[in-house]
């Protein structure tokens, strides 16, 4: 029996009712990887605006306002119903909606002082994430910065199989029927193109960003940090 949607943005339209609670249970130091979007960013950074790129439920966006509540917002998701919740969230507060995809987002140049990016871009093949990774770097002002939490690596790595087990007994031990995991490999098999850390500081290095910092790391699960120079 299937247990994904047809697309993905299908996928997280479902996926947006209980959000929080699944993203915890299946991605293993999930809210970790969420607290260290405030480390990567130096107390003197100037953050007028910020991008949060595949934003989900706006938890990533949370965050950040706790410490720049007064800065303005776009916020970019292929689900109607995750940016529904978003909108519930943030009311009165300077955020704009963008309901897209990242291939058919209009990316401003020079616009952005900040852009994020909280478990999305593994959604992204390596040719998308290329692309991805230029547009960003222009539309991030001089000294804008570009963070990143997701799992890095490439599904043909010799390591593949050892994070697979690692993830199961995550999954399993919030989930021990085993339906919620059966349900994972299957969205992950269909929607998912992770790629190593490798791989990507070499094309976040050819995209133009003079430097690409390791913020936090456990084994594949990374927040990374890009400056525009």
């Amino acid at each position: 029996m299937r247990l994904i949607q047809e697309n993905i943005s299908s996928e997280f339209d479902a996926f947006s009712k209980n959000y929080k609670k699944d993203m915890i249970a299946v991605v293993p130091h999930y809210e970790v990887l969420l607290e260290v979007f405030l480390d990567a960013i130096p107390h003197d950074h100037l953050v007028e605006h910020i991008l949060d790129i595949g934003c989900g439920n706006g938890i990533v966006t949370d965050r950040l306002m706790s410490k720049y509540g007064e800065s303005k917002y776009t916020l970019v998701d292929a689900s109607a119903e995750m940016l529904a919740l978003c909108r519930q969230r943030f009311l009165d507060r300077r955020v704009d909606y963008v309901q897209s995809y990242f291939s058919e987002f209009d990316f401003p140049i020079a616009t952005y002082d900040l852009a994020v990016a909280g478990f999305s871009l593994h959604h992204c093949d390596g040719e998308e994430k290329q692309l991805l990774f230029k547009k960003i770097h222009t539309a991030l002002k001089p000294g804008g910065l570009f963070v990143i939490s997701d799992l890095f690596i490439n599904k043909s790595d010799e390591d593949h199989p050892a994070l697979l087990k690692e993830w199961e007994a995550h999954v399993m031990n919030h989930n021990p029927g085993g339906n919620k995991w059966a349900w994972l490999m299957e969205h992950y098999a269909a929607f998912d193109r992770p790629d190593n850390l490798e791989n990507q500081r070499t094309w976040l290095t050819k995209a133009g960003f003079s430097e690409v910092k390791i913020i936090w790391k456990k084994g594949h699960w990374i927040n990374l940090c890009a400056v525009k120079a």
